[in-house]
Order: C-alpha cells, then structure tokens, then sequence
C-alpha cells in the first residue's frame, strides 16, 4: 500500500472511532433483532401484505422468506431514471424466481439539474439530496424488509439514497444502476456551440439542436459529471456490481445485470454471507471511493456528498483528506469535461474494472474492504459480459483498449489527481484543475463582484467585461439560498478567457460535474452568509488564487468592512423555497457536507 494511503485511511480511523463505534453498535442492535416483520402483530402484517398478490402473501404470512424493498427515485421525465419504470416488475419476477418477495417501499424524488439549470428551482437541488436520505428512511421504515435495492442514477439522488440506507445499516443493500444513453452530439462540439451562442454568433435554434443532439434518448448523460460520478463511486465502495455502471439500457445484458443484483442482495441475507450495508461503507471503503474520484477526474459535489454520506455511516472526512490523496492518486482517465471522450467510449476502453486491477497492483487502493460480493474490492477488477445469454464477469484489460481515453497509473495523463484545497484568509475552496491548462492555474486579477450569475450574464452581454478578472459571486452557499449550481457561468467566462483574457471565478456556490477549464475557486467556507470575508470584497480588490500551491490572498483589509448588498434573501419564496426555511437554517458548512441532517457534523 501507498504510504499516503495508509497514513489518510488511519488518520479516518482515528479520528472517527468514537461516532463509527457509536454507529456499529445502533446497527448491531437493529441486525440482533432478526426480521421485523414476524414480530409485526396481526393488523400491521395485514396492511403490509394486503395489495400482495395471493402467493406473495401466503409467503409473506407463512415462511420467513426475504422480503427486498425497492426503494426507486424513478420518473419519467429525467432519460437516467426513465428506464426504472419496469424495473420493479423485473425485481419481482426475478425475486419470485429466487423464492423471495420484492415490494415497492417507495419513491424518492428526483430533480434534474439540467433542466433546473439557473431557474428557481436549482435553488432546492443540493437539499433535494437530503430530501431524498429522509424519504428513503420512511420508505424502509415499516419493518417489513430484510433487504433493499436501491434504485436511482443523479446527481443528488445516489448521495441521498445511500445517506438513508446507512440510517437502515443493518439492511444487506445494492444499488442497482440503469446505464447511459447512446452516444450522441460530442459534448466538446456541444460546448462549442453553447460558447458560440454565448458569444452571440451562434442562434437559439442551432443551441437547441446542439443540447438535442447531446442529449436524446432515455440513459443517463453521457458526459462525465456528477451522475456518472455517483456510477463510479458505487462500484468503488462495493456497493453496485461490478461492470453494471456503463450498460446502455434496454440491452439484454442490462436486464441480466438487474437481475443479478437481485439475486446477489438475496445471497447477502443468508446467514454464512450476511453482510449489512453499514460494514460495507467502512473507513477502508470511504477512501477507495475518494481515490476513484480523484484518478477519473470525477465530480466536485462529491467533495460534499462523500463528506455527508460518511458522516451517515458515522465516519469523519476533511477536504484535507481530498487534498493529501489527489497529491499522490494520478489522472488515468479523458472523460468530457477532462477529454473529449464520453463514458460510453471510457467503458468500451476498460472502464472502472481497468482502474481497480491496475491500482490494486500498484498499492493504490484498499482491498481490506467489505462489498456485495464477499470480501475484498479486487472481486470488482472484472467486466461483464454477454455470453450464450447469461452475463459474465471476466478479469479486466491489462491493457486499455483506447489509451487516449484510459491509461495505467505508471504512465497516467497528469501525475495527480486534479483536485485542490486552496487554504487562506478567506477561508477554504475546492478547486478542480484537471480541465484547467497548467498556464492557467494561477492568477491575479482584480475582483469583478456580482450579486448572481444573471448579473455577470448581463455585463457580458452589455460588453463591460473587457479585462482580466477574477469574478466573485458571494452569498451562494448553503445557508444563503442552498448552494445552486453556477454552471450557466461557464460558456461566458471561457468566451473571455478564448478571448486571450485571465479570468477565474470566486464563489461560496457550486459549478457542478461539468467543472471545465476555467480556473474556479469554489464551495468557499465560510460562505458570506455565515460571515465569511467572500462577502466583504470590491470591485477592484486584487485577489490572487494559486491553484498549484493550494493558496490565496486579497490585497486589501476585509477585517473592518462591513458586507456587501446582496439579493439571497430574495431566494427565500417561490418555487417551493419557502419550504426550505429549515434547511436553510440549520444547514452545516460545505466542507462538513452541507447537510442540514448533519449541521456542522
């Protein structure tokens, strides 16, 4: 094992002991109990049975055979879910095959951050996760399930349905994953245009047609943001099977894939393979899933979802954590917004099973962990195939079978892997530079201040953005008006920054998986709200970010100004956010989760 690896994994240990000690011993308590559901009295086991059909009930009534709970964040509205709408009828022939019971315990909802994208409703994204930890809690909260199969694909909606099955950790637990769409338009040719219409030599209907063309058929999206993120996370915790995260839907393996879950999470609920959720998710575990983030160029929201969904499992992860694996974890992987490749083309290359093999033999995983498929993650440096129509899992490449999208650790793409702490006055930021030209990881500029991405849009197009900057967006952060994503922002800023200007930006917001090449300080804490001097910045302050030596600075005393004017508390209505007020209220910072579930945990 790599030293670092080693050191970070024990510093975890350490310094979760009391809460993870707490937490094994609610879940021990709750697995001593066996299945709840014989102990239910008459009337309660009535209920629960009651729209069964006539053999589900007798088993349920009679014998003690599983019962597995669906829990499903499905609609049809967003492609990655849309594919879950048969699923739970698959999910319980397959379980009736298997002589077991499958019941829907029930949904979660399900937004989409490209449709909500700088409206209203992004507004609600990041507490939607949450939403979704509690929802799965009450869907598995009828003690009738000895088993669950998580259900879901997006960005909020895997953090929050594993933040709510830890809460049920002595459930056996598999997500079961639904897979991308097609390729389609390029997504660098997608951002092109988008830059174009941006700059104004592009129309609204070559933009739509572009999106269109991208983004066009039920699956998942094909750029590698924060859903396909949450993909590779689930294998890399050992909690999805192996190879099942990139299977297009609709295909005949998908459906085998599915199928397999279901009777792996049964194998789980045998007594000689009994082996609940909240051991899965383990020190060990938590820090191979920061690894696959960092050597695949992953999602800067997980530097908040792996916070908050270890804290569920009662485990203590700093952004310093991040910060001391990226410096040793190379870049193997080109996926859009790091390459011009999607994950369709990553998979086809050798995917995620290519990764594990090869880091395990370099020391740079942890192989000491707990999965669905019994112990030790090198059961996932497999890829399933078809094979005369039953799926199979075969060693993975040695070799990839595209080295401009997939490379061994010992000749990666970038040495590191790309993610930053960036430390100083103002607090504390994520920076993601893998996208980012090494000439432009460093900059200082003066601060242009706007009080939204709408008001920075506007001065673009009013043509006041003529010389280098560094763009500060304050009071975007959780307790402001629940941290939306800023991702509009970045077609305009990489128009002024092809323009041959310097530009970054400055913000206690997020800019999503789709974080790109330019230079962004973001999820800033303390954000402005809570008091943090991002607030208290000019127009003109000279601000320098050094991505590389993970520092900043303000070339001007914030100490003694007062904050600036700032239009969140106009966030408060509408579109549902009045509902939030609570949230809003008790939400932690970003780099303890942002989770008002878990304050400042």
């Amino acid at each position: 094992m790599h030293p670092v690896i080693q050191n970070v994994t024990r510093k975890i240990r350490e310094r979760s002991q009391p809460t993870r000690d707490a937490y094994l011993e609610r879940i021990a308590r709750a697995g001593h109990r066996g299945p709840q559901r014989t102990a239910l009295s008459c009337s309660n086991l009535a209920h629960g049975v009651a729209a069964c059909g006539s053999p589900e009930k007798q088993r349920l009534m009679g014998e003690a055979v599983p019962n597995i709970g669906i829990v499903t964040a499905y609609n049809d509205m967003l492609s990655a879910h849309q594919p879950y709408e048969t699923y739970p009828q698959q999910i319980r022939m397959a379980a009736a095959e298997f002589g077991a019971v499958a019941q829907v315990a029930g949904g979660v909802p399900a937004m989409c951050d490209g449709v909500t994208q700088g409206r209203d409703a992004m507004d609600l994204s990041l507490f939607s996760r949450d939403v979704i930890a509690m929802g799965t809690a009450v869907a598995l909260s009828h003690d009738m399930f000895d088993a669950v199969l998580c259900l879901g694909i997006c960005d909020k909606i895997v953090p929050g349905l594993l933040m709510g099955a830890l809460s049920f950790g002595h459930l056996p637990t598999v997500f079961v994953p639904a897979g991308p769409m097609p390729s389609g338009l390029p997504n660098k040719e997608k951002a092109r245009v988008r830059e174009a219409y941006a700059a104004g030599t592009a129309s609204r209907d070559e933009l739509l047609a572009a999106e269109a063309g991208a983004y066009h058929s039920p699956g998942t999206c094909t750029f590698y943001g924060t859903a396909n993120s949450n993909q590779m996370l689930m294998e890399f915790l050992g909690l999805q099977l192996p190879g099942s995260s990139f299977v297009a839907p609709g295909t005949e393996l998908r459906e085998l894939l599915t199928r397999a879950a279901v009777q792996q999470v049964l194998q789980l609920t045998t007594d000689e393979s009994f082996t609940p959720i909240g051991r899965i998710v383990s020190e060990a575990s938590i820090v191979n899933a920061i690894i696959g983030l960092l050597a695949t160029g992953g999602s800067t929201n997980h530097t908040m979802h792996l916070v908050a969904i270890a804290a569920a499992a009662g485990i203590q992860v700093q952004w310093s954590d991040f910060a001391e694996l990226s410096a040793v974890i190379p870049l193997v992987a080109q996926v859009y917004p790091n390459g011009s490749a999607d994950v369709n083309h990553f998979h086809a290359a050798g995917g995620l099973g290519f990764i594990i093999r090869h880091f395990l033999h370099q020391g740079l995983l942890n192989d000491d962990v707990h999965t669905i498929l019994g112990p030790g993650l090198h059961r996932f440096a497999t890829e399933a195939v078809l094979s005369d129509g039953e799926v199979h899992w075969v060693p993975a490449p040695e070799i990839p079978r595209d080295s401009d999208v997939l490379r061994p650790p010992l000749s990666p793409f970038q040495k590191d892997g790309g993610l930053r702490l960036v430390e100083g006055e103002l607090g504390r930021a994520i920076v993601k530079v893998s996208a980012v030209a090494p000439e432009l990881r460093k900059i200082t500029a003066p601060a242009r201040v706007f009080p939204s991405q709408q008001a920075l849009r506007d001065a673009f197009d009013a043509d006041q953005l003529q010389g280098d900057m560094v763009a500060v967006v304050p009071f975007q952060g959780p307790r402001a008006i629940g941290m939306p994503e800023l991702h509009q922002l970045s077609p305009y800023l990489g128009v002024l920054q092809n323009r041959g200007l310097r530009v970054a930006l400055l913000t206690d917001g997020r800019m999503s998986g789709a974080s790109g090449k330019v230079l962004a300080a973001i999820q800033v804490t303390p954000e402005a709200a809570a008091g943090g001097l991002i607030g208290r910045i000019r127009d003109g302050d000279m601000i320098t970010i050094d991505a590389d030596a993970g520092s900043w600075s303000v070339d001007a005393d914030l100490s003694e100004r007062q904050p600036q004017a700032s239009e969140h508390l106009s966030h408060a209505f509408g579109t549902g956010r009045e509902l939030f007020q609570l949230f809003r209220d008790h939400v932690g910072a970003a780099d303890a989760g942002a989770s008002p579930l878990l304050g400042g945990r």
